[in-house]
This record gives C-alpha cells, sequence and structure tokens, in this order.
C-alpha cells in the first residue's frame, strides 16, 4: 500500500486530498493508498469568502470547516505543526514523530506576517478574526475615511483588496453614508492586478474611479501611527477606518529547508508541478513558477485546485504503473465581486505571449451566482 503525504489542508490540500481518496480504490475493508493530511490549524476556511465576511455577507462559521471532517477511508488528518521536511526521504516531522511516504505534496500556502504594527491600528483581512472585527467596525461607522491597504508583495487572492474596496462601498451606499465616506486603496503595484495586463489593470482602475475609490499605486508604506499612513514617497494620509493586506512569505519549514529556492519558495516543474525531488510536488501559492513573460505566476485559489487534480490524477497513475498524461496550464475563469449583487467574470491565460493576460468582463449578477456557486459546491464536495 502506497502512503501519500499531504502538507495543508488549505483549498489546494483539501482539494488533492479528496481527489485522491476519490480515486484511491479504497473500500471500507481493502485499503490501497494511504492519505495523510498534515495542517497546524483545526479550521479548513474557503479563504475567497472572507470579502464577503467583511461586509456581513456571511457569517464567521459559515467560510470554515472542521479539518477532522476531511476524514474518510484511508484518509487520516494529523493535526500539528511541522517541523521538518525532508524531500530527499519522502518524509516529515510532527511533534518529534516522523512521518514517511511514497509521495509528498506541499501545499502549504503561505505565512502571513504583519509589519508596521499594522495590527494594531487596522484588521488584516486575510484572517477570520480580522475581517469578522473589520465588519463590527463597519457596523458601527458613521462616516470618515476608510483606507484598504496593500503592505507589500507578492500577495495571494490579487483581486481581494479590490473585492474589498468595491464591496465596502456597496455596504457604505447602502447605509446611506456615501457623502460622508471617502475610500481609499494604498497599494505598491503600479497598477490594479498589474499581472493581468495593461488593459485590463487600466479596466479595473476605471471601476474603481466609477465608484467613487480613490486609487493611490506605487505607495509603499513605512509607517502607521493612530489614524496616519506615511510612505515611502513621504506622503501622509490620514484614516478612520483601516484594513490591509500582511506580508505573505514561505512558511519558515520550508524557507530553512532544502527545497526552498532564492525567491524562498518552491520551484517546481511547469507542467507537473513535481520539484527536484522525485515524487515530491508542490501546488498552490508556495510553488514558484515563472511565466514566459518573465513575470511570477500569480498566487490564485483557481490554479491551486487545477494543480491539485493534476497532481492527484498523476500520483494515482503512478501508483497504478501507468505513464502520466495531464499537465497544467495557467488558466481559469475567476469572479472578482464588485458589489450591488455583482461579480466581475475574470478569465485568466497566462501561458500565452499576449500582453493582456486576463480578459474582463463587465460586471453582472451571473459573475456573482457563479461565485456563490463556487462556494457552496466546494463545502458541499470536500465536507
Amino acid at each position: 500500500m502506497k502512503t501519500v503525504l499531504i502538507l495543508g489542508a488549505g483549498i489546494g490540500g483539501v482539494e488533492i486530498a479528496r481527489e485522491l481518496s476519490i480515486h484511491s480504490g479504497n473500500e471500507e475493508d481493502i485499503l490501497l493508498m494511504k492519505i495523510i493530511v498534515f495542517e497546524k490549524e483545526g479550521k479548513s476556511v474557503f479563504s475567497p469568502s472572507l470579502p464577503w465576511l467583511m461586509v456581513g455577507k456571511r457569517k464567521t462559521d459559515q467560510i470554515y470547516k472542521s479539518t477532522e471532517k476531511l476524514e474518510a477511508s484511508g484518509l487520516e488528518v494529523v493535526k500539528g505543526e511541522i517541523e521538518k521536511v525532508d524531500p530527499e526521504n519522502i518524509s516529515i516531522t510532527v511533534k518529534g514523530k516522523e512521518y514517511k511516504g511514497d509521495y509528498m505534496v506541499i501545499s502549504l500556502g503561505v505565512e502571513q506576517k504583519v509589519n508596521y504594527k499594522l495590527d494594531e491600528y487596522g484588521y488584516n483581512f486575510f484572517q477570520l478574526k480580522g475581517a469578522e472585527l473589520f465588519h463590527e467596525e463597519l457596523e458601527k461607522f458613521t462616516g470618515g475615511k476608510i483606507a484598504v491597504l496593500i503592505s507589500s508583495l507578492p500577495f495571494k487572492s490579487p483581486a481581494a483588496p479590490y473585492e474589498a474596496a468595491m464591496l465596502i462601498e456597496d455596504y457604505i451606499s447602502q447605509k446611506g453614508l456615501s457623502d460622508e465616506t471617502e475610500i481609499s486603496i494604498y497599494t505598491p503595484e503600479k497598477g490594479p492586478m498589474e499581472f493581468a495586463g495593461e488593459d485590463s489593470s487600466n479596466e479595473l482602475k476605471s471601476l474603481l474611479e466609477k465608484k467613487g475609490i480613490k486609487y493611490f499605486p506605487e505607495h509603499q508604506i513605512t509607517s502607521v501611527s493612530k489614524n496616519n499612513l506615511e510612505f515611502a514617497n513621504s506622503e501622509n494620509y490620514s484614516f478612520d477606518l483601516l484594513t490591509f493586506t500582511p506580508e505573505h512569505l514561505s512558511p519558515a519549514v520550508i524557507r530553512k529547508s532544502v527545497l526552498a529556492g532564492k525567491s524562498g519558495w518552491i520551484k517546481v516543474n511547469e507542467l507537473t508541478l513535481e520539484t527536484e525531488y522525485p515524487n515530491v510536488y508542490a501546488i498552490g501559492d508556495i510553488v514558484d513558477i515563472t511565466l514566459e513573460s518573465g513575470i511570477p505566476l500569480p498566487k490564485l485559489g483557481i490554479f491551486a485546485r487545477s494543480q491539485a487534480k493534476i497532481v492527484a490524477h498523476n500520483i494515482a497513475r503512478k501508483i497504478s504503473n501507468k505513464a502520466i498524461d495531464k499537465t497544467f496550464k495557467a488558466e481559469g475563469e475567476y469572479f472578482i465581486e464588485s458589489g450591488e449583487g455583482k461579480a466581475i467574470p475574470a478569465k485568466g491565460n497566462f501561458n500565452t505571449s499576449s500582453k493582456s493576460k486576463v480578459d474582463l468582463n463587465i460586471p453582472d449578477h451571473w459573475g456573482h451566482i457563479s461565485k456563490w456557486w463556487t462556494e457552496k459546491y466546494w463545502f458541499f464536495k470536500n465536507f
């Protein structure tokens, strides 16, 4: 019986665990494959729903499930901090205990680090608690300046700050506070989602402006104090309510391992997602893939899910002594919430040499319904 070690129970980890479980051939009394998922948290959060939580469109317990619910025939969840990753021997250490496997899939996502004491003055909406607390403050808000800050690059879910700003604007509008409120986005980027290409970035910027959201590109934060942001260009801006993205790093256990490339992230074969170590794979936000254009592959959830399906399929093929027959294509569709019950359908294709990597359509209700269904299906399928 082969053993597959899956590191992390985020979107990619859950997807690959379920895909392997479905195709393992395991039955109640017959186990052909052992799948072990390692996760330090007791909750698996569907992070695309965090902007909804910020504005009260979701309650906290609606956007996560217990990792224990993943367990099934031949699928086990081990809770604890991963202390060591040894790709040469396909093993890891948790709470001093070594686990060995025949295959390993690393889906540990990102480590979040809050700099400049941002959490003393604002709310990290990339975490459940921060999004929840921001909503509590938003409910009490009666007017003033709201700042959405991107504190550093790169960061996962690159549409999320723009979704957050547009959903906040919609919330403020519905409360009749638009005339008393100013919403601003501050970012080190040259343009919103600049990886998408100049045309798409300008389209999104135009939509923000139409909604009255102020946009400040090439603004790198250097310090924060109560009600004040200071940037590298020496400009200062005041705020009454602040939400922010933290710095995103490769997890420490990976940074100190032999897997970390020059960037700190894990270098993989861009087609198979296999590392330089045989039968050791990495998927999702933790991977380092450089596109033909020279820019890094953006850290999008759609890629984590598609990579998980491909790696699960190919591992199952290998276990059955069959040749692998699926490869990763950096393309897919996702939806950017824009308020008023609408979302922007965005089709990304990063395999092309075209300057435009993402096609943005006009916000519509169908896009919102599609995003709603993605969330519901995710929980239905996996938990």
